[in-house]
């Protein structure tokens, strides 16, 4: 039984990551800004071996009580993720996502304690040469584009991340996520927002053309390849991208959730202009791709649940949940 804490345990791949992780038996202490206290698909407080610990990771004295003497590893997925949030409140993101991440890497070098880092695709910003693989150039826009500062604040994590490894030997792992969607997930990202607005009798939106691809991957996969890297003492030191290599149009994705979901009223998308919608402060990405190859040879980490099911399951636990389309949907 091992002794974790997961930053941000509260979020999709968070909570996710923390009921598997309780229910192998390990004892999880979750520090997050606040309890998700409407799911009731989320019932950590049944366990005995869960502790919640409330605070924000940009608060050292606050995240010292979570991140003790005697953690095995830390998963810090705390970070401010969303559009709206980077393009209305790029500082707050500069912070959390890079103070945040040093304060993490601060007391885990003080304890001997493992880190798993939650990173993104969004570290290779406007690459045009996907599939990217771990090492591939980023190529990014204006430091005066709004629309940059996730991408880049989570880059200066991973460096921290890298230098903390290099001059301190701290035990790291860094986990590139490719558009993870799922149950819980907030409706303010493709998948989950069309799921969202479909199931409430409203037309999904559809940004641009729909041409964008993207490489969906369902939320089990991720946790999957996570506890992979978190297990494996050769990922110490390393990047891993997971991320499914199916290459899928966000035209396609938004068909899917409106054909599985079947609801009467609701049988296409409404056509939304990226610029008039957010301004020439943001920039799309037409492709988004992942060479999860070293994934797949390293850690044995592989797909198993296609974006048709995926889509299938998460709406399936929308509906099940009726609290879930109640929330504001973040368009």
């Amino acid at each position: 039984m091992a002794n974790v804490v997961v930053t941000g345990g509260y979020g999709l791949i968070g909570s996710h990551l923390v009921s598997t992780l309780l229910g192998r038996g390990d004892s999880v202490t979750v520090f997050d800004y606040a309890k998700n206290t409407r799911d009731t698909s989320i019932d950590f407080d049944r366990h005995t071996n869960f502790r919640f610990v409330q605070g924000d990771v940009t608060d050292l004295g606050a995240l010292a009580q979570a991140l003790t003497p005697g953690v095995d590893t830390v998963f810090h997925l705390a970070a401010v993720v969303g559009v709206k949030n980077y393009m209305q409140d790029p500082l707050r993101v500069l912070d959390v996502n890079v103070i945040g991440t040093r304060n993490v890497l601060e007391l885990s070098h003080r304890h001997g304690t493992r880190v798993v880092f939650a990173s993104t695709s969004e570290v290779f910003g406007k690459n045009p040469n996907p599939p990217w693989a771990e090492d591939d150039d980023r190529v990014l826009g204006s430091t005066k584009t709004a629309r940059w500062s996730y991408s880049t604040s989570k880059a200066m994590a991973e460096h921290l991340v890298f230098a903390m490894h290099a001059a301190h030997q701290l035990p790291v792992t860094v986990v590139r996520y490719f558009n993870v969607y799922g149950p819980r997930q907030n409706p303010i990202f493709v998948i989950s927002q069309s799921i969202h607005r479909i199931l409430n009798g409203r037309q999904p939106l559809l940004y641009d053309s729909g041409n964008q691809t993207r490489c969906f991957t369902y939320v089990d996969d991720a946790i999957a390849g996570t506890l992979l890297a978190a297990e494996s003492s050769a990922a110490i030191g390393q990047a891993f991208n997971i991320g499914s290599m199916t290459e899928t149009t966000i035209g396609e994705a938004v068909d899917l959730a409106i054909k599985i979901a079947n609801v009467e009223g609701v049988s296409c998308a409404e056509a939304v202009d990226t610029a008039a919608r957010y301004g020439q402060r943001y920039e799309d990405i037409p492709r988004r791709i992942p060479d999860s190859t070293k994934a797949q040879r390293e850690l044995g980490w592989r797909l198993q649940v296609d974006v048709e099911e995926g889509i299938r399951r998460t709406i399936e636990w929308a509906r099940a949940n009726p609290w879930y389309l109640e929330l504001p949907a973040g368009d």
